[in-house]
């Protein structure tokens, strides 16, 4: 039997991964399996712009996509979006702009949860 909270914190840890790899800023992976019963992980990130920040949506996409990770949302952006949401079941992931960053302050509110912070992997895209 598969180590569910293992591949949970593996999916998490690449979808972080590919949003680093791509100039995302300041990301997190939040362990929430102890407080929420509906996700194991949140990653977030900070995108420095608009057009960044759907490009790191759609990069983190592209990275599900290929291991089979479903997306339970759907994924349309506006041009004015300042927050992405990408919900793929034990892992959701936000990209959000650095002032949508600041005024919802996920880390705050899921302050018990084990943060973990993930830098670029320094290997060519």
């Amino acid at each position: 039997m598969e180590d569910t909270a293992s591949d949970s914190r593996t999916k998490a840890l690449g979808l972080a991964r590919v949003l680093a790899d791509h100039k995302g800023g300041d990301v997190l992976a939040l362990d929430l399996a102890a407080q929420a019963g509906w996700t194991d992980y949140f990653v977030i990130a900070t995108a420095s712009s608009g057009t960044h920040l759907r490009s790191l949506a759609r990069f983190a996409d592209e990275y599900a996509a290929e291991r089979g990770l479903g997306r339970i949302n759907r994924s349309s952006l506006a041009e004015d979006e300042e927050w992405a949401l990408a919900d793929y079941g034990d892992v959701v992931v936000h990209v959000m702009t650095e002032r949508a960053r600041a005024f919802y302050e996920l880390e705050k509110l899921w302050f018990q949860s084990k943060a973990t912070r993930v830098e670029a992997s320094g290997k060519p895209l």
